[in-house]
């Protein structure tokens, strides 16, 4: 009970929860340029080392590979140690992938590119990891506003990163390294740089604090407001349904993303208009999550997927049916599927948050994210075998059509829902 010693009454709760807010968005800020580097040039050097467009989606594979293995052993380390300890290792392995990534391009090593990217992948993991640090200490009501605050900070790094680029690119060059490789010494810094500050300022521990808040809580029977959600079992439906929409809503947005800096090269684009879209692009993903957040908790988890659905099948048929050569279209389809993903993603953590409990959340929740970096491995390693075999329209088209699985998930969530908070309430009125 140390950990609740110093936070026994609700305004210090409150305190220590905008503090941990506060220091997970900044940590974003430089997470957000370290995943920018992988996603811009990840495929266009390994198109490079390889001399084949048919594996250009094998960075992004491998990267998401990484961070699936990453997602799982950052949350069991969380749910152990707390999230100070688990964040900041992974945020450490992420900026040494890096800087393998760019030995590897100084090297013409495909061998130690491909394994560099798994362990950067670990960095890209541990920064959607974070946004779960805010939710640690937030009421039933606040979490999905507590994950778009974290989501919306590394807006800052990841819209800069991918527009830095050309920037870095003539670093790199200046250096004497592949300027392909200049994005992953942004990429290596933004890392080490975002380890450094949940070292030092993730104190107290948020996951922590709030496990001792809920064996509190069980040990008096006070309830307090968010008691339920604290108290109530594991629900299997939640995390299932959850699971579903972030796995889908990855698996569309890698797949079209990866393959559209590729469709844009063989168009006659260069990095300065790749790096513009990319960047928009992932803006998109981060920007409006102060708003997402909002909605989420004002209208719904089930009816911002459905939009979240709808829009990732606009961004698809866009994306199909956009010229090649024509900028403006393709920053509009890929400001879509940005935006498609991020319903999906602040939709499917706060459903995630509602179904599990402070004991074993930080597992639950790497589980979980392993699933989606798993996803989104498999839709961005068959992204450039499909487009090779097809065409980037018809990659676009399909990805849009797949988001529509999403309205059956709504559909089997709502069919026992009812059900299952009936038996929660029970069995919370049996707690309390």
């Amino acid at each position: 009970m140390n950990a609740l010693h110093e936070f026994d009454t609700p305004d210090k709760q409150r305190a220590l929860y905008k503090r941990t807010l506060f220091i997970v968005s900044l940590s974003q800020i430089f997470g957000g340029a370290g995943l920018a580097a992988g996603v811009t040039v990840g495929a266009l050097l390994a198109q490079q080392m390889l001399g084949t467009n048919a594996y250009a989606g094998l960075p992004a594979g491998l990267l998401t590979l990484g961070s699936a293995g990453a997602a799982f052993w950052v949350g069991r380390l969380s749910q152990r140690l707390g999230r100070r300890t688990g964040l900041t290792a992974g945020f450490l392995a992420g900026g040494l992938g890096a800087i393998g990534v760019v030995s590897a391009a100084v090297l013409n090593s495909v061998f130690l590119l491909f394994v560099s990217l798994l362990i950067y992948g670990a960095g890209t993991a541990t920064n959607l990891q974070a946004r779960y640090a805010g939710t640690d200490l937030a009421s039933a009501k606040q979490r999905a506003t507590a994950v778009s605050i974290a989501l919306v900070s590394t807006t800052f790094g990841a819209v800069a990163g991918p527009n830095l680029v050309d920037v870095m690119g003539r670093f790199a060059s200046s250096l004497g390294i592949p300027a392909l490789a200049g994005p992953f010494l942004l990429g290596a810094a933004a890392f080490l740089s975002a380890g450094l500050v949940v070292f030092v300022l993730l104190r107290p521990d948020p996951l922590i604090v709030a496990k001792a808040i809920a064996q509190a809580q069980q040990h008096t029977g006070q309830a307090a407001e968010g008691t339920a959600a604290v108290l109530q079992p594991l629900n299997k439906r939640g995390v299932a349904v959850g699971a579903a929409i972030m796995v889908l809503t990855q698996i569309v947005m890698v797949a079209i993303m990866t393959m559209t800096p590729v469709h844009m090269q063989h168009h006659g684009h260069g990095l300065r208009e790749v790096g513009l879209v990319i960047g928009i692009h992932i803006g998109a993903m981060y920007l409006p999550s102060l708003v997402t957040g909002i909605l989420v908790d004002k209208i719904g988890r089930m009816a911002m997927t459905i939009a979240s659905g709808a829009t990732l099948l606009l961004a698809g048929v866009l994306a199909a049916a956009a010229p090649g050569d024509s900028l403006v279209y393709l920053v509009l389809a890929l400001a879509l599927l940005g935006l498609g993903w991020n319903f999906g993603l602040i939709s499917g953590t706060a459903l995630i948050v509602d179904s599990t409990q402070s004991s074993s959340r930080a597992k639950t929740q790497g589980t979980v994210d392993v699933l989606v970096a798993l996803a989104g491995a498999s839709g961005g390693t068959l992204s450039g075998m499909v487009m090779a075999g097809t065409s980037y329209a018809t990659l676009s088209l399909a990805g849009g059509i797949m988001s529509l699985i999403l309205i059956p998930v709504v559909i089997w969530s709502r069919g026992g829902g009812q059900r299952q908070t009936a038996v929660q309430q029970g069995k919370l009125n049996k707690t309390l």
